[in-house]
């Protein structure tokens, strides 16, 4: 507790139900995209390991363990995946749906505060996907730090 008796504000992550919640939630979010008509042809060749890559990373932006950083990828090597995807908007907005109603489906918290964040993150994650997907090559230098995602994280606007 700090100085004031009040408990420690836990991270995302922690407040999500940890690593078990978000593996369980990207493999069975993964079963529905491909199982999915308009996202399987984009996820049909990808590796046995991405669903965990992605609960991995996707955790560590959250407030988790560094596991993805400091044992499978980079921020630079996620940025990279997405690299001539040709990704669109239905692509993003179904990718978000299936996510949300497999978060649902597993009683991730629902409270306003934490869906609100982790909307958030969702939203400008599945944007940048989009933005990386339309080129050959990022911009991003290859050192990039990894996102760090909280209960409120303020930035300015977007600048190409």
């Amino acid at each position: 507790m700090d100085k004031m008796n009040k408990p420690a504000v836990p991270t995302l992550f922690e407040w999500a139900g940890g690593m078990q919640a978000f593996e369980k939630l990207f493999d069975q979010f993964y079963d529905k995209v491909l199982a999915d008509d308009l996202l399987e042809p984009v996820f049909r060749h990808m590796s046995s390991q991405h669903r965990l890559h992605v609960a991995h990373f996707v955790a560590e932006v959250l407030g988790g363990p560094k596991t993805y950083s400091e044992e499978e990828g980079s921020h630079f090597i996620m940025i990279s995946k997405h690299l001539q995807k040709y990704l669109t908007e239905a692509h993003r907005k179904r990718w978000m749906e299936l996510l949300l109603l497999t978060a649902d489906e597993l009683s991730l918290p629902d409270d306003p505060e934490f869906r609100s964040a982790f909307m958030a993150y969702l939203e400008w994650g599945t944007r940048i996907a989009v933005i990386n997907s339309k080129t050959d090559e990022t911009t991003e230098p290859t050192d990039a730090p990894m996102p760090e995602w909280g209960w409120g994280v303020v930035g300015g606007p977007y600048i190409p």
